[in-house]
């Protein structure tokens, strides 16, 4: 019995062209319809995933800063949250001065995205997770070491070493992005502890993602699944994998949800 479906935005329920897919999203309605919970674990931010969860018309909290922060998005209530440990957000900024040519950093603090960079890489980022990106008056060093909740290194991040920075977590989300987040913040992290604070057993829990960042919420959830044009890793990690995103990856897991109600003869 699937009594919850926590699914991933970019490349597993939202397509290239920046929609939902819409067999998905008629799909995951039919399963909230039938009384099923639906849950958004991303990258994004508050601002950049409220337009799909209104779109859903969904409640309670979601996801976000792939697993920095959990908020209800109804009405804005942060429900769990970790930031970057001052110390950190120091060597974060010195790391920056030392950044090769074509990887730019944008930083998440106070609600606001913040670039100092205005460069196609970064214009891209911004227009595909509809923010602004806001100058940060003074430069980094103005930033409020206290309320940093997570880097993104974008563009030619291969160039990279590992940061190993104390008290983070690294993580690429896509293959021009290397995100810098509190230590333990994962989508797995997120989902255990939101999951055990409604007190839905894991078991019941279907996830969803595409790409490595997604690996320990599909590991976390008593059906991991994979979208079939996502990264080999989740793939093979996975439960179950379903089709491409863009032929309704979403719609695929709610089928296979809904037939497991049908066998035991009742809905969540």
């Amino acid at each position: 019995m699937i009594r919850w479906i926590v699914t991933d935005l970019d490349g597993t329920l939202v397509g290239r062209d920046l929609l939902m897919v819409e067999s998905s999203r008629k799909a995951l309605l039919r399963y909230m319809a039938a009384g099923g919970r639906v849950v958004l674990a991303t990258g994004r931010s508050e601002h950049s995933a409220r337009r799909f969860y209104d779109e859903l018309d969904l409640s309670g909290g979601a996801i976000l800063y792939n697993g920095a922060r959990t908020v209800d998005l109804r009405d804005d209530r942060v429900l769990a949250s970790s930031r970057l440990p001052a110390a950190a957000w120091h060597a974060v900024t010195r790391l920056f001065g030392e950044l090769p040519g074509g990887v730019y950093p944008v930083v998440f603090s106070g609600g606001r995205a913040l670039a100092l960079h205005e460069v196609p890489e970064l214009r891209d980022y911004a227009r595909r997770d509809g923010l602004d990106l806001h100058r940060p008056p003074g430069g980094w060093g103005a930033v409020p070491a206290d309320d940093v909740t997570k880097c993104m290194l974008i563009g030619a991040v291969d160039l990279l070493p590992d940061l190993g920075i104390e008290g983070t977590t690294t993580m690429r989300s896509e293959a021009a992005y290397l995100e810098v987040l509190p230590e333990g913040a994962t989508k797995g992290a997120a989902l255990r502890a939101f999951a055990a604070s409604e007190g839905v057993p894991l078991t019941q829990v279907a996830a969803i993602g595409d790409n490595p960042n997604d690996l320990d919420m599909i590991a976390a959830a008593g059906l991991g699944v994979a979208v079939g044009d996502g990264h080999p890793d989740v793939r093979a990690g996975a439960d179950l994998v379903v089709g491409p995103c863009a032929d309704g990856a979403v719609a695929d897991l709610v089928e296979h949800a809904l037939s497991g109600w049908k066998d035991h003869g009742q809905a969540p």
